[in-house]
This record gives structure tokens, sequence and C-alpha cells, in this order.
């Protein structure tokens, strides 16, 4: 896989982890050469969330040929440097932490550092918030990275579609974010709202 192809996956201490094991899986699921860096305090979260260590995930995505990892303490890792030629990144989950980091340019570690890359390289980049409610400081930075080009996706269920699990809302994120990326160009039929006559929900 050509390394412009590649997506990074940055991953950070927010609740969501499935959200981005499900991330990870569907663009490998696609083939598609993914990076993944983890903060360490994503990797607290992790356990707590899916009753297993990043670890033992981190040895079943490892056997995908188009799968790689750099810790997050790694700023030499090909993916800190503008020269590595990346489609894409998302960060999933994104801490307010992350989100403020990166809208100020602070980059203390590999997921903030990578995202930075996006930036001035002027690469699409995917930032999925989880925090509720918001404070002025956090809708500031995300506003700021709005008007930066970065795409800003809250993982907001769809309700009208009527999702029956976690699942089927992580699925619908999932969804949003391959759109994101610029992967598909539209959600998948099973996600479109099918209109009614009058055009209204």
């Amino acid at each position: 896989m050509e390394p412009r192809m590649s997506i990074v996956v940055g991953i950070t201490g927010a609740s969501g982890s499935v959200l981005a094991l499900n991330t990870v899986d569907e663009l490998l699921r696609r083939n598609i050469a993914t990076a993944v860096v983890c903060s360490n305090s994503a990797r607290l979260v992790w356990q707590d969330e899916l009753g297993t260590t990043f670890n033992n995930t981190l040895v079943e995505w490892q056997e995908n040929p188009n799968f790689s990892f750099y810790p997050a303490n790694d700023m030499r890792a090909p993916i800190a440097s503008g020269t590595y030629p990346t489609k894409a990144m998302v960060v999933v989950p994104a801490s307010m932490n992350t989100i403020a980091s990166i809208a100020h340019g602070i980059t203390s570690h590999l997921v903030h550092r990578a995202a930075d890359v996006c930036l001035k390289e002027r690469r699409r980049l995917v930032l999925v918030p989880r925090e509720t409610p918001l404070n002025s400081n956090h809708l500031e930075n995300m506003l700021t990275l709005s008007r930066m080009g970065v795409v800003v996706l809250p993982p907001e269920p769809a309700f009208y579609l009527k999702p029956q699990s976690v699942d089927d809302i992580v699925r619908f994120v999932v969804s949003r974010i391959m759109v994101a990326l610029d992967l598909d160009e539209s959600l998948p039929e099973e996600f479109r709202y099918d209109e009614k006559e009058d055009g209204h929900l």
C-alpha cells in the first residue's frame, strides 16, 4: 500500500474506545494502510471500557500487513514528519486536552504532533470529540480548528434511524468518519434518511 494512501488514527483518553476499535477495524477491513498512535491515558480508558488491554488488541491488529503502530512518545516516528505522505488523520476519541493542544500548536506527544503535521501540510484532519456539556473553552478551541479546515465530528446518534443498540450507533459514527476521511462519497444506504414527501423529519 502506498504511504500516501495511509490513514493515521490517533486514540486519546476520552470515553469512546469502541469508536477507535471499530474505526481501525473498518480501515483494515478495507485493506487501507493504517498507522495507529495511542496516548497513555487512552490505554487506561481502553481497558475500563472494553474489558481488555490495548496491548491485547494491538497484537490482533499487528497480524494485518497493512497495520503499523507507533508509541505516543516516539517523536521520531515517520508520521511526525511532513515528508511522510499520508492521506488523512482521525483522532477518535479526541479528549478536550487533545483538542486544545492541536488548536494551539502544542505537540507534547505523537498524537498532537501527527495532527499538527496534517495541519501544516494541508491534509485532511478529522476530530471526534467526546465531552458533555461543553464549556466556552471547548467551543472556542473547536471553532479555531474548524476555521483551520479541521472536520469536527461529534459522535451523535442518528435517532431517525431508530438504533436498537450501541453497536448500531457505533457503525453509524464510523461510517460518518469514513466519509469525513474522504474514503466514501456518501453514507451507505442503510444510514441515509428516507425523505418523506413533505421533506421533513
